[in-house]
């Protein structure tokens, strides 16, 4: 049996770890809110997708990014400084307290826990820092890469980067989402033959193959048919996880450094 360090824990984000509206969907609603996209962008965005939704629904919905051009990176971070002031449930990004404690338990166990989500990177990015802060476990995440350039202001005394509203790179969703473990599997020495993945949707079936343990979690109506003639174990997630506080952590076991086996 190989030692720990060798596991790995593939977790998907959206519908796994958190509830439905999707993370990027989220943010949109922030970047509308902020009046940060234009109505340039949007018409854009709008026709690219009515252009393709009919030829290619997947390429429609994942590679469209167009109403991210020209926008600020650091949009995300001032995005992640609002949700960290948030008090009401709806703005607090919770997730789902048993994916949490699941984390927390391969953590325990000395396994490696990656993020292999679809979303944009910088999201992810955010979202594996609060996940990290929860379970006090380092969280790696693997996501969507956006084509970014450089742009200088006069208003502003330093280059930032902003958004071309394209991809670098592939939709991690799908045949990626394996790629991206094996990727993983290799840099890390990972036995992928003792590993865990959890997904909630057929985007996430590959991930899902490509490990010993794989989990339907919260599964779409044909991710559930598959689990169930795989004989995989599936999970309905639904709860919230409340603001982590010691208390809560010393409860459910998240900083100890024991834990009951997967």
């Amino acid at each position: 049996m190989n030692a720990p360090e060798n596991i790995a824990a593939f977790f998907d984000l959206d519908g796994t770890l958190l509830r439905p509206p999707s993370l990027e969907w989220r943010f949109i609603g922030y970047l509308l809110e902020r009046e940060q996209t234009s109505s340039a962008h949007v018409a854009s965005w709008l026709a690219r997708f009515a252009k393709t939704i009919l030829r290619d629904p997947q390429q429609a919905i994942e590679g469209n990014k167009l109403y991210l051009a020209g926008i600020s990176e650091s949009l995300v971070t001032d995005w992640e400084n609002s949700l960290a002031r948030a008090s009401s449930p709806e703005n607090s990004l919770a997730l789902f307290d048993q994916g949490l404690q699941r984390i927390a338990r391969h953590h325990a166990q000395g396994h490696h826990i990656f993020l292999i989500t679809g979303t944009l990177a910088p999201l992810a990015q955010m979202m594996a820092r609060r996940i990290s802060a929860q379970v006090q476990a380092p969280i790696e995440p693997h996501a969507t890469q956006l084509e970014a350039s450089p742009w200088h202001s006069h208003s502003w005394p330093c280059s930032a980067t902003q958004w071309t509203g394209q991809l670098a790179g592939d939709h991690m969703s799908g045949q990626a989402k394996s790629r991206a473990v094996k990727t993983l599997a290799a840099i890390h020495n990972l036995d992928l033959a003792q590993s865990y993945a959890y997904g909630d949707s057929t985007a996430d079936l590959p991930m899902l193959e490509s490990v010993a343990h794989p989990h339907a979690v919260n599964p779409s109506r044909h991710l559930a048919s598959i689990a169930q003639q795989h004989n995989w174990p599936t999970f309905h997630w639904k709860e919230p996880a409340p603001t982590i506080s010691n208390s809560h952590a010393a409860q459910h076991g998240i900083s100890s450094t024991k834990s009951a086996k997967i």
